[in-house]
């Protein structure tokens, strides 16, 4: 009889676990669906989240345009280039002769891929400002519709995983006064095109390390602490793609194949 009483209590209780884990599952899969763009991006510990940059819920609704009309086709190609190697100054550093020379290279591998840029942003330190007007030299586009972002300026975007040899306050100091501002150029550039747009555009940005590297890692929806595990060369190129439905894909990361080994620096 006891044993008829622990077997029926067992039952309701596995029962009850499956309908409180089910409960689980259908309150965790609503808030994904729910979900806004918060810093839980950043770390990303799921899957992918497809309403990162808060347009999906536009992309759909375009998706569902009368007969005819196709959904979002438009793809936002984000170019960014390292700029060469320079000398530290107070008022961020000026190129060497070696530092003109890559920004050379990398101006004519731009020019070399026969893309219309729609825009081109540098950062505003002196040495991603010299590095832009050698690059636009080489694929004819206008400085003077050239913008200069005061959110590209180098910086410490986030602690890093594993740490940075400084000392963990001085990490901290640093974070808090450059994330806020990094994080901020990520939205500023990274979203997937408008419905409207039919044609495919070009964003050129030309700025330092670190930020290259942090906008990676969010673009992919990889742990942002993660920046400091790859190194670019100085006037590599990095290469990113948004597409319609959300996704990203990475095309190229530090490409310097054109340089020669001699004339590369990290």
């Amino acid at each position: 009889m006891k044993l008829h009483s622990l077997w029926h209590s067992l039952g309701a209780f596995s029962i009850g676990s499956l309908a409180t884990y089910g409960s689980l599952r259908m309150l965790d899969r609503r808030q994904v669906d729910e979900s806004q763009f918060d810093e839980s991006a950043n770390s990303n510990k799921g899957g992918w989240c497809h309403d990162w940059d808060q347009r999906k819920q536009l992309m759909e609704t375009s998706n569902g345009q009368e007969d005819g009309q196709e959904g979002p086709v438009a793809l936002r190609h984000i170019v960014l280039v390292r700029h060469g190697k320079y000398t530290s100054s107070p008022d961020g550093g000026h190129l060497t002769d070696l530092g003109r020379l890559q920004a050379h290279r990398a101006g004519r591998r731009l020019r070399e891929m026969g893309v219309l840029w729609d825009h081109v942003v540098a950062s505003t330190m002196t040495r991603a400002q010299e590095t832009a007007m050698i690059i636009l030299k080489q694929i004819n586009f206008d400085p003077l519709k050239m913008k200069r972002c005061e959110l590209l300026p180098e910086g410490t975007p986030c602690p890093a995983d594993p740490p940075q040899k400084r000392s963990a306050a001085s990490v901290e100091r640093a974070y808090r006064r450059d994330g806020p501002r990094i994080e901020a150029a990520f939205r500023r550039y990274f979203f997937r095109a408008s419905p409207d747009q039919k044609q495919d555009s070009y964003l050129l940005l030309i700025g330092h390390a670190n930020v290259i590297r942090y906008l990676v890692c969010r673009a992919l929806q990889f742990s942002p602490e993660a920046w400091t595990r790859f190194s670019l060369h100085h006037g590599s190129i990095t290469w990113l793609t948004i597409w319609p439905s959300g996704y990203v894909t990475l095309r190229c990361l530090g490409d310097s194949g054109f340089m020669s080994v001699e004339e590369l620096t990290s």
